[in-house]
């Protein structure tokens, strides 16, 4: 499966490991990073191309954090629901933040970081059984 990832994050360091693992569990054949929430916003609302299947999105960042991106992205909702798959990074263990994040449709999951390989897998088949059979079998 050819997967289009976009990797949202305000730490380089996060955002290095973070692409060492989706590379070495060859979960995506394209992975753009964003240091800024809101250039990722732009990308994602300007492109022409299909958007990317999944985003890692961190919730704590400066300018734009992860709520706010998640409300900017509201009136496209409609073009992006059941094709791009948000996962939300958090450092934070606040019982607050997964409660906030089932009120977007657009948020497929919540990960404390960081992200470790099985949640890679467990999201590649979450993503393998979304995707739509290929005729009557």
């Amino acid at each position: 499966m050819q997967l289009k990832t976009y990797l949202i994050d305000d730490d380089s360091l996060s955002i290095y490991l973070t692409e060492q693992l989706l590379r070495a569990e060859e979960f995506s054949t394209v992975i753009h990073t964003f240091q800024s929430a809101s250039q990722a916003l732009q990308r994602l609302v300007q492109e022409k191309e299909p958007p990317p299947q999944v985003v890692f999105l961190d919730l704590n960042m400066p300018v734009m954090n992860g709520w706010q991106f998640l409300d900017a992205l509201a009136p496209y909702e409609d073009k992006l629901l059941g094709r791009c798959h948000i996962y939300i990074l958090t450092s934070s263990l606040a019982l607050s933040d997964l409660e906030k994040s089932k009120e977007y449709d657009l948020v497929s999951g919540l990960i404390h970081k960081p992200i470790d390989t099985e949640e890679i897998r467990a999201i590649q088949s979450q993503l393998n059984t979304q995707e739509p059979s290929a005729g009557p079998g």
